[in-house]
């Protein structure tokens, strides 16, 4: 008899990718519903007012807070002057493409009342859609 080999599409295992779609550090987690792009300046000063705004509302020992988000792709530009075949240019910010079920931010120890809060203040300050996940 003869064996039949069989052959796969894809042969790379997905073992070291990271999947963050499920709460794995805190009580709770904000969750992106929508598509889209966020870069490092934009993250870092919604990381800084949130820190600050819930630091002098419930002490710094009281909550803690995970930043999920690791910026990946650096965005570069050309003064508009430059003629073609010169390069691509200089990297001037990193940023990471945010897709739909992406966990952003996970929190623990924060009262139940500041929860909602929590949502309307980075609704205001991201552009995507958020959705609150509990454990």
């Amino acid at each position: 008899m003869k064996q039949i080999y069989t052959k796969t599409h894809n042969k790379y295992k997905t073992k070291g990718k990271k999947k963050f779609n499920f709460l794995t550090l805190g009580s709770f987690g904000l969750k992106s519903i929508s598509c889209g792009r966020i870069t490092k300046e934009k993250w870092e000063s919604i990381q800084w007012t949130l820190r600050k705004k819930f630091k002098l509302k419930l002490g710094a020992k009281q909550n803690k807070i995970w930043d999920l988000i690791e910026l990946n792709n650096s965005l570069t530009k050309l003064n508009l002057e430059s003629r073609m075949g010169k390069g691509k240019g200089l990297v001037y910010t990193k940023s990471k493409f945010v897709r739909e079920g992406t966990l952003l931010f996970e929190f623990n120890s924060f009262p139940k009342q500041f929860r909602k809060e929590i949502v309307e203040f980075l609704q205001s300050k991201i552009s995507l859609k958020l959705k609150l996940v509990e454990f």
